[in-house]
């Protein structure tokens, strides 16, 4: 979880094509600061400590708690930079979905990774994080695709069994590499115009550092895009200690805190990909 919002940081200052596609730039530059992605990411993560290591819970309980985590913490950063339709949805009394696919059920969704014991119930807790907002089949596709590829990552798939399972189950084109992705991407907000090149620039990464530069490197929603991919990466590679510590040091108290209860149920494998084992 900290690996996406990490990627969220560091990729907000080049968000909207500002940068020049290259992996060349300061990792942590004075620009650097968090965005709704590490909002609805906190959200999500606070909505699933409720139902983690559950024996059984109702689909309409997860999405109806997920909900009103999605608006308490919208609402308590208003300003965090959220798209046009979701600012609205944050405020409605009773929020219903409208049908998105946008990359938000994919950026929000990492903790729904980590939680869960099985593949299958990590797929179907994803899939209830999208549906109070993303409810449209690729918003879901895009949120059931990135924790599943967290999951793999966790419990020590390859690359090339997370790159199968990823093509196989949801559809996605991963046989383009970031150099042929690069030249012709510009920023669009859709899950399958971001979730495959996020999930691509991992597959190219030799380390956490490493796949965040990737992601950003390919231009248009670079917070968003750096989200995802630093979310399978923490999974895969795990996060610095350095790296961890500069993050941490860009998050509020109350985000922070989060991180230390997620930490302590997640457990010690998370406790340790995440670089929070030396703070």
């Amino acid at each position: 979880m900290l690996g996406a919002m990490i990627g969220d940081m560091v990729g907000a200052p080049y968000e909207f094509d500002r940068g020049d596609k290259t992996k060349d730039f300061a990792f942590f530059n004075p620009r650097v600061g968090f965005t709704d992605d590490s909002v609805m990411t906190a959200a999500v993560a606070e909505a699933l400590l409720g139902f983690a290591r559950q024996e059984e819970s109702d689909d309409d309980e997860v999405r109806a708690a997920v909900a009103r985590s999605l608006q308490a913490w919208g609402r308590r950063y208003p300003d965090a930079g959220y798209g046009a339709r979701f600012i609205h949805w944050l405020w409605e009394r009773d929020p219903r979905p409208y049908g998105s696919f946008g990359n938000g059920s994919a950026m929000r969704v990492s903790a729904a990774g980590w939680l869960f014991d099985t593949l299958e119930q990590t797929r179907r807790m994803a899939r209830l994080t999208a549906e109070p907002s993303h409810n449209h089949p690729e918003g879901i596709k895009g949120a059931e695709a990135t924790a599943a590829a967290i999951f793999l990552a966790r419990t020590g798939a390859d690359k090339e069994e997370i790159r199968a399972y990823i093509t196989r189950e949801f559809g996605y084109d991963l046989t383009r590499t970031c150099d042929e992705i690069r030249p012709g991407y510009h920023h669009v907000e859709s899950c399958q115009k971001s979730v495959p090149e996020a999930v691509t620039a991992f597959l190219e990464g030799t380390d956490y550092e490493d796949t965040v530069r990737n992601a950003i490197s390919l231009g248009g929603d670079t917070d968003t895009i750096a989200c995802i991919a630093g979310s399978i990466a923490e999974a895969y590679f795990g996060i610095p200690e350095e790296i961890a510590r500069e993050g941490l040091k860009r998050l509020p108290d109350d985000i922070r805190d989060l991180l230390g209860r997620f930490a302590e149920c997640a457990g010690p494998e998370y406790l340790k990909k995440s670089g929070l084992g030396g703070r």
